[in-house]
């Protein structure tokens, strides 16, 4: 018997009926179901390419419509991708809050929530902003539910590379916003978020390694070394350095984001080589400090499309 087969579906959370919670409570459930620190994340990639793709201030009430379609889009996917997980979540200690376990939410709850927001958002873009950007956020949303959570997760160490795309398409859903259209900038930045989904989700995945080996999920850190693991971010964070520069020589940035992308990024390499001299060290009792690189991605990535977004009023 497997970890996951060990505790019944039954016994997640408590016998007393998610209906008869209290409503504030069960408000904050389903809203924690989105996952909302996650979307504030993509939120950051969608906007400042929506500035870019304008080369200045684009329509608020259009930047309005498409952060509430991201949202509602990206949301429903957490809320499925949930429903999906519930047996392994409950066996993890940094998922054993969530509302399925806890009782707050019922399964069935759960995926009817999900499967409105995936159908309210696609309306919503394809009526209020335009169908390409309806097309790109309901693929996004399918990518992370089925080829994602339920083909990949469990099934190979590569599971957070591949199944990252689904994480890369807000920067072609905020310039398709704008211009309905996608073009070579917005794909840059798409193969910028897409190299560096692994290097910011490996130091986490080797956090809490034994959660996933528990439980049977093969994230790298689980099935490779931690010198094996560290030396592929390196690899990852040097392309996407490389990668993020190109949005200058094809023309659709200057100095400003130059520079900042220069400098973020030369952190990022710092501290992406300082965890791989950690992780060589670690036999000898040396600490791994894994969680400075993933606090400082989420740093850079903000950096990087805050420049995006500056970029156009400095050129």
């Amino acid at each position: 018997m497997t970890a996951v087969e060990s505790r019944p579906a039954g016994l997640i959370g408590t016998s007393q009926s998610p209906s008869r919670r209290p409503f504030g409570a069960r408000v904050k459930a389903f809203v924690a179901l989105t996952k909302p620190r996650i979307i504030e994340l993509l939120l950051i990639t969608t906007v400042p390419v929506m500035f870019l793709a304008q080369q200045g201030v684009p329509d608020l009430g259009l930047v309005v419509l498409t952060c509430l379609g991201g949202y509602l889009s990206a949301g429903g996917a957490n809320a499925l991708n949930m429903y999906i997980d519930r047996d392994i979540d409950a066996l993890m200690d940094r998922t054993s809050q969530r509302p399925l376990v806890t009782g707050m939410v019922s399964p069935r709850e759960c995926l009817a929530f999900g499967i409105t927001l995936a159908v309210v958002s696609t309306l919503l873009f394809g009526l209020t902003v335009n169908w390409l950007s309806a097309w790109l956020a309901l693929g996004a949303l399918l990518f992370y539910v089925v080829v994602y959570t339920m083909i990949l997760k469990r099934r190979t160490s590569q599971n957070i590379v591949w199944g990252g795309i689904a994480g890369c398409m807000p920067v072609l859903i905020g310039w398709s916003a704008v211009t309905d259209s996608v073009s070579w900038a917005p794909v840059v930045l798409f193969l910028v978020m897409f190299f560096w989904t692994p290097p910011h989700y490996w130091p986490l995945s080797m956090k809490v390694k034994e959660d996933y080996a528990r439980v049977g999920v093969p994230m790298l850190p689980v099935v490779a070394s931690n010198k094996t693991v560290a030396k592929q971010i390196v690899l990852y964070s040097w392309v996407m350095v490389a990668v993020s520069l190109l949005l200058t020589p094809l023309g659709y940035t200057g100095w400003f984001y130059t520079s900042v992308a220069l400098v973020a990024g030369g952190w990022w390499l710092w501290e992406a080589h300082a965890l791989q001299t950690r992780a060589k060290a670690e036999a000898t009792g040396g600490k791994l400090k894994e969680m400075r690189l993933f606090h400082w991605s989420i740093t850079y990535v903000s950096l990087l499309f805050v420049a995006v977004a500056v970029d156009p009023f400095l050129r």
